[in-house]
């Protein structure tokens, strides 16, 4: 699954879907304020949520793919694009 969140002011890099290793699944979330997240923030704060992130960056996403695909680590991946 890719999820794409948060407004972005650029394009998304395209990218070829195979890469994907058999996903078919594109979310986007781009209907949130900054009054939301900061409501959600509030009510986070109560709920024992413990996240695990493993960030690669954009030229790091075939490691990334191959991490995914051996367990290499728990939670979520995380392939950033960082703005020039």
């Amino acid at each position: 699954m890719v999820v794409c969140a948060g407004i972005h002011m650029s394009d998304i890099p395209s990218f070829p879907y195979e890469l994907l290793w058999g996903e078919r699944v594109l979310r986007s979330v781009a209907n949130l304020t900054r009054r939301d997240g900061n409501e959600f923030l509030e009510i986070a704060q109560g709920v024992p949520v413990k996240t695990q992130v493993t960030t690669y960056a954009l030229d790091e996403t075939a490691q990334a793919l191959e991490d995914l695909r051996h367990g290499a680590f728990q939670g979520a991946a995380v392939v950033q694009v960082r703005a020039a």
